[in-house]
């Protein structure tokens, strides 16, 4: 959702408070197709870190116009994953833009993983996408670029939670942290709990939420769907309004139904 405004000094992330990173993978290659400037123009290489909130890119070229890319699960559309007879797999899909995030409208998205792993990126970043819906309020708050000062985080923001509550994680494929001097941290908060349910709620608190809802309303808050049959796709449906509200996502039947 915001462009350059998740990369600190020496090319490193920027996070907020109560954020974690989940993977991080040191060989991405990304391309966009998008607004008419030259943000999004070229290969882009550099680093991708998926947290518990979102995805962030940040660029290892210094000299690159686009030094980091936000994407927030709540502004992802059309995620899929590609296997090429010839090339590396790669993942694409769209990304919306949100008010103050030095960009406007959509933009197209290609990630290719040139050292492997794509595939259980994919399923842990759609995995993570499904924890963050259910926890979310009904209409989140804009995700603002964090502000105020910002700090070297400490440990547990970069290295992966090894609990049962993330066995879902592969720990395996992705064993390596970001080095700790790559991992900035501002004081703001994000807009939602994320991932963990047991998180704190945020602040502020946006109106009408209901953080007591039982678990079939969390469920029906799901805006991701994967289907085990069918690994190589996943479905994250475009966001469907109607009066200014969000409308629930189809049935895990249905969803499964686009896949086969």
């Amino acid at each position: 959702m915001s462009l350059n405004t998740s990369h600190a000094q020496n090319s490193g992330v920027l996070i907020y408070s109560g954020e974690r990173i989940l993977i991080f993978y040191n060989a991405i290659e990304m391309t966009f197709e998008g607004p008419n400037t030259p943000h999004f123009k070229g290969k882009k290489k550099g680093r991708i870190y998926l947290t518990t909130h979102r995805m962030i890119f940040t660029s290892t070229d210094g000299k690159d116009v686009l030094q980091s890319f936000s994407f927030p699960f709540l502004n992802l559309r059309e995620v899929e994953l590609e296997q090429p007879i010839f090339g590396a797999n790669f993942i694409k899909g769209r990304i919306i833009a949100e008010q103050g995030g030095n960009w406007n409208g959509e933009a197209k998205f290609k990630m290719h993983f040139n050292h492997g792993g794509a595939i259980e990126f994919g399923q842990c970043m759609l995995k993570a996408a499904q924890l963050a819906s259910r926890n979310r309020p009904p209409q989140p708050p804009p995700y603002s670029p964090p502000t105020g000062p910002i700090y070297q985080a400490p440990p547990p923001a970069y290295e992966a939670p090894h609990t049962q509550f993330y066995d879902w994680v592969p720990y395996q494929t992705f064993p390596t942290a970001p080095p700790p001097e790559y991992v900035y941290m501002t004081e703001a908060p994000p807009p939602y709990p994320g991932v963990d349910p047991n998180a704190a709620v945020y602040p502020p608190p946006y109106a009408g939420s209901n953080n007591t809802g039982n678990a079939k309303e969390r469920e029906a808050a799901a805006s991701a769907y994967y289907n085990p049959a069918n690994p190589q796709n996943v479905y994250m449906p475009a966001q469907n309004m109607q009066n200014g509200y969000q409308q629930p996502p189809p049935s895990y039947d249905d969803a499964t139904k686009k896949q086969n």
